[in-house]
């Protein structure tokens, strides 16, 4: 069977197994493709991260490929028919831990810019390629330093497009243009403990906060826009107790936020503080910020990325900022224009994660497309 060099290219990259935050040698192989048409590549590396900054040209406007080469775990292989880290072709899929998410993006980015550049070697502006090996992680020590890193400099990107896994039922037919904020909060109810003989010498703080909780969960936020979902809050974890004969002294609950532009991380936090204290509970509350909220309206990225599917496929695609968090999260705020166009996500992370083969040629076509519209 002969593959095409994006699928070549995307065995090669599922081989290494790159697990968080271990890049297993994908970055360097990515550079020996990038070098010989001009790229400079920098080697970023923060803590036990590897990052990948290549670039070709030096003038603006700059469009950057952002992606990432680490995975997540395998889970136990026995549930896998065929080894994750052993790509094989069947029945026209590709399968392998990382196939869609995301090391055969990863795979059309190259060959795309193979393209691109043997058509257009005097192109317009400059293309980059930031890679991070810890984007499934705690991305900590992945894109947002590479972003800092390229902002002391003045450094600027004007278009990102993230090869997350975004379509639905056909390559192409949602972009993501946009994301909800990620807002966790880490909740310490403070009781007393006690015999549950004796409830009268205790309080029980699961009892205390259960009327708070429940305010909490049936909240109205808010209703979301044009753009975003309404907000949700979610509880993700509740722990207490030491015995069935202890009435436990501590109620720790940890809960979510996935919120839109209607609000704000603080106005979220002041809206649960004053709830708690409705409740006259003595609690300790931490946050954790993951990421604020990010959209890129209809511009130059979104239109040249619907285009372009608009001329290799024929669909016609739907926007959307519904589902997770992404590293477009630490790129939009620099200004940058950001959307997220990859393979289809519906077996992402799972066991015998997958991508149709013949996908990843035509999503190379559409990011070669993008090329051309935006700097050709």
């Amino acid at each position: 069977m002969t593959l095409s060099p994006t699928l070549e290219l995307a065995m090669d990259l599922i081989r290494r197994k790159s697990v968080t935050p271990d890049d297993a040698g994908c970055q360097e192989l990515m550079m020996s493709r990038l070098a010989p048409l001009g790229f400079a590549g920098e080697n970023l590396r923060f803590g036990e991260t590897d990052n990948l900054w290549a670039r070709k040209g030096s003038d603006g406007p700059l469009l950057a490929f952002a992606g990432h080469t680490d995975v997540v775990p395998t889970g136990p292989e026995k549930n896998w028919a065929y080894a994750p880290f052993d790509p094989v072709i069947k029945d026209g899929y590709l399968y392998g831990r990382g196939a869609a998410d995301m090391k055969g993006s990863l795979a059309a980015f190259i060959t795309a810019c193979e393209r691109f550049v043997g058509k257009y070697p005097q192109h317009r502006g400059s293309i980059a390629l930031l890679i991070t090996s810890d984007e499934e992680g705690p991305a900590r020590d992945g894109t947002v330093k590479v972003v800092d890193t390229l902002e002391k400099r003045n450094e600027k990107i004007d278009w990102c497009l993230i090869g997350e896994p975004s379509s639905t039922n056909q390559v192409g037919d949602i972009i993501k243009n946009g994301r909800r904020g990620s807002l966790h909060g880490y909740l310490t109810v403070h009781g007393v403990q006690g015999h549950v003989a004796y409830p009268h010498m205790a309080e029980n703080p699961v009892h205390l906060a259960a009327p708070a909780l429940d305010a909490l969960a049936n909240e109205f936020w808010d209703s979301g826009n044009d753009f975003f979902p309404p907000t949700t809050f979610q509880i993700t974890k509740i722990e207490a107790g030491t015995g069935s004969n202890v009435i436990p002294g501590e109620l720790l609950v940890h809960f979510n936020f996935r919120y839109c532009t209607e609000n704000t991380a603080e106005s979220l936090e002041e809206r649960v503080v004053a709830i708690l204290d409705r409740h006259k509970l003595n609690y300790d509350l931490q946050w954790h910020l993951s990421g604020r909220p990010f959209l890129t309206d209809r511009g130059a990225l979104v239109t040249a990325a619907q285009s372009a599917i608009r001329q290799v496929t024929g669909r016609e695609t739907e926007l959307s900022t519904s589902g997770g968090t992404s590293d477009g999260r630490f790129i939009a705020p620099t200004g940058a224009q950001v959307v997220e166009l990859g393979p289809l996500n519906a077996t992402i992370h799972k066991a015998d994660e997958c991508v149709k083969a013949e996908d990843l040629d035509t999503l190379s076509e559409i990011y070669e497309q993008v090329l051309v519209e935006l700097l050709g």
